[in-house]
């Protein structure tokens, strides 16, 4: 009984103070540091009482990241609820390498919980509003009421804050422009799979651009299609017959050069590949069923890696 009084003393409220403490839970936090840092906030008593309330309550899989607003008058039990559906702002991951209308269903999916009564995003004013390869891939803490325009601009503004200028202007060294920079590392995000390979293809794609030859790459293909239903893809499989048939200046296999705008949202990494190519002989690449890229100085190297890897 003693034992028991004195787990429900350590569930209480630790303050009378009725000030609101914003908390932060990040991506990945397990229970457990979630509960050490309540109680190094001064929000609970003890942080092994907290985990095993949450064990109890069977409700540690619906706590949410992102930050809330918490007093330190409310009890173990209340802050736990709490958690699980009053996040201020809510976490999103948005990866590189995939397009505009990938980011929008995942913004969507992230924002539109049961919970959220002041849910406000459109997906399709987003695609209207977003810039292919400028809506920068990281993890961010979006307003539940975020609307399609507040995430654009945030978006848009850590782009601007992480991508420096004078880095972009760099690629008149290749003759190329800031955007065809740009779209050169949308394409390099989606061909290489490492950043030991990023450099390698943007060298062989550069390579292939000053000796006027196609820079065959799916990806531009793929892009070009679009949306695959019966795949539920917006990367579909690509055959022979649709480097012909599909009709595009994004297929780079019916067109010189660079396709007129980016095909995803690149990261940095792609974008210093495509500002500093790695100066290389090869003119090909393919990946293997692992993914591991192998490349060719000549046709006669390129159809042999095709007998061995594909």
């Amino acid at each position: 009984m003693a034992l028991n009084k004195y787990y429900n003393f350590l569930l209480e409220p630790n303050s009378s103070d009725a000030g609101d403490i914003i908390f932060i839970i990040n991506p990945g936090q397990s229970v457990p540091q979630i509960a050490q840092n309540l109680e190094k906030s001064g929000l609970i008593k003890n942080a092994f009482a907290f985990k095993l309330l949450i064990s109890q309550m069977g409700i540690g899989k619906n706590i949410q990241a992102g930050d809330f607003r918490i007093s330190a008058n409310l009890s173990s039990r209340d802050i736990a609820e709490e958690l699980t559906h009053g996040a201020i702002d809510i976490w999103i991951t948005l990866p590189e390498g995939i397009r505009i209308e990938e980011q929008a269903q995942k913004l969507q999916e992230k924002l539109q919980f049961s919970q959220n009564d002041i849910f406000q995003f459109d997906k399709n004013e987003f695609i209207k509003l977003a810039k292919e390869g400028y809506m920068f891939p990281d993890t961010y803490l979006i307003p539940k009421d975020a609307t399609a325009e507040f995430v654009f601009n945030k978006l848009m503004d850590t782009f601007e804050q992480k991508v420096d200028i004078n880095m972009l202007k760099k690629g008149s060294e290749n003759n190329l422009t800031e955007h065809e920079i740009i779209i050169l590392a949308s394409i390099i995000e989606r061909e290489g799979k490492s950043d030991q390979d990023r450099p390698i293809i943007a060298g062989v794609l550069m390579n292939r651009i000053k000796a006027g030859l196609p820079l065959q790459v799916d990806a531009t293909v793929q892009y070009a299609k679009g949306y695959d239903a019966s795949n539920n893809s917006w990367w579909p499989q690509i055959s022979q017959i649709d480097y012909q048939a599909v009709k595009s200046n994004y297929n780079t296999y019916l067109y010189l050069g660079l396709p007129p705008g980016p095909i995803s949202n690149p990261g940095l990494e792609s974008i210093r590949a495509a500002v500093q190519p790695e100066n290389t002989d090869y003119f090909y690449y393919l990946h293997d069923l692992d993914e591991k890229v192998h490349f060719a100085k000549t046709i006669e190297e390129h159809n042999q890696n095709i007998q061995k890897y594909r």
